[in-house]
């Protein structure tokens, strides 16, 4: 689905923020892309939907160059979340999630009944939910309507940049179940920005990891820890297993 050339961005001409990245995203994949601050991660997320354009190489999205897309069409039909949702706040939660739809001029009927069908999909019961505004959900729910919302575009690709960062553990436990649900059931590509990695481990068909810009390395949860290409993913790796591992001698 989407096919990265030696694709690069820099801040400043001083600053790589991505060093030149070769990358192919198939359809239906699950891709988490794991990396410190600073690493590259969101300026990969906005290369792909072009609020940034690459300072050499190329990226093709579904059998076409991106820079043939129309960038306001291509934001449309690619659902977009983020850690700091962005919801309007003078909005029902209803309008919200309809946000897209009804800006292509979709019949008002159908907007609702989407809109209804995926609160109902990331388990806001929209009889309870749909006409709040967001100021009366949790910061869960309002991350749950961000989820919707992206998913409302119809679009087959999903990127996801620190969607939970912010929440407490058990409503990220929570909403990393939604997300694998969802991805089990209407199969859209998604590629999945973090800076956790148990997270990045279970969520991730494949992980990306990322550091100052530079690619480390490409594979599963599985060939990252047992065969780490560099001295940065084998420490990145090692540190959880360590914690985990000072635990059980304490107990």
């Amino acid at each position: 689905m989407i096919s990265l050339h030696a694709v690069s961005k820099s801040y400043q001409r001083q600053f790589d923020a991505l060093a030149p990245l070769s990358l192919e995203i198939p359809a239906g994949e699950l891709l988490v892309v794991l990396g410190s601050s600073g690493s590259g991660k969101s300026t990969l997320l906005k290369l792909i939907n072009r609020l940034l354009e690459p300072d050499s190489g190329h990226i093709d999205y579904i059998g076409k160059p991106l820079r043939e897309h129309d960038p306001v069409q291509l934001r449309r039909n690619i659902g977009y979340v983020f850690q700091g949702i962005g919801l309007l706040p003078h909005l029902t939660i209803a309008d919200n999630v309809a946000t897209v739809p009804r800006l292509r001029g979709d019949d008002p009927r159908r907007c609702h009944e989407l809109a209804q069908q995926l609160l109902t999909s990331v388990n806001l019961d929209p009889s309870i939910y749909a006409q709040r505004l967001p100021a009366e959900l949790s910061g869960g729910q309002q991350q749950r309507v961000g989820v919707a919302r992206a998913l409302a575009t119809g679009a087959d690709l999903l990127l996801m940049d620190e969607p939970f960062g912010a929440l407490d553990a058990i409503t990220r436990d929570e909403l990393q179940e939604v997300l694998l649900d969802l991805h089990q059931r209407l199969h859209k590509t998604i590629v999945f920005v973090t800076h956790d990695i148990l997270e990045a481990v279970r969520l991730a068909d494949r992980i990306v990891v990322l550091h100052q810009g530079q690619l480390q390395q490409i594979g599963t949860a599985a060939q990252l820890l047992n065969a780490p290409a560099t001295r940065f993913v084998q420490q990145l790796f090692s540190k959880p297993l360590q914690a985990l591992d000072r635990l059980r001698l304490k107990s």
